[in-house]
């Protein structure tokens, strides 16, 4: 079973991530905040994390930064998802794997875990 890390301050959001990814068959788990998302990627080592590009305490950009740092999550693929535009999140990080702007529906989400997670 793979295991999917979902960092997002969206406490709905992250619940429905949650149960959705949950009953398609992965081990999903929330974090609401940049660092508590560390903290269990470190316990859990993740498949995939989806990011949220802003939260408190460390944003989508710091979480990204320590996982490429971090030997144990620096292949990690990453879903950064955000209202806002790509271009600032490109400016301000690099090294996400597929983006996805909110609102998004649940297909492209589906869409984008598949083919992030579709490696051996």
């Amino acid at each position: 079973m793979k295991t999917i890390v979902i960092v997002d301050d969206e406490f709905g959001l992250a619940d429905v991530l949650t149960s959705t990814l949950s009953d398609i068959g992965f081990l999903a788990l929330s974090a609401a905040n940049g660092k508590q998302g560390l903290e269990i990627m470190a316990e859990h080592p993740p498949d995939l994390v989806l990011l949220d590009f802003m939260m408190p305490l460390l944003d989508g950009a710091g979480v990204l930064k320590a996982m490429r740092a971090d030997p144990k999550l620096a292949a990690v693929p990453v879903i950064m998802m955000t209202a806002v535009p790509e271009s600032v999140v490109r400016a301000r990080c690099q090294g996400y794997t597929a983006f996805l702007r909110k609102p998004f529906d649940f297909q492209t989400l589906l869409e984008a875990v598949e083919l992030a997670t579709a490696g051996p």
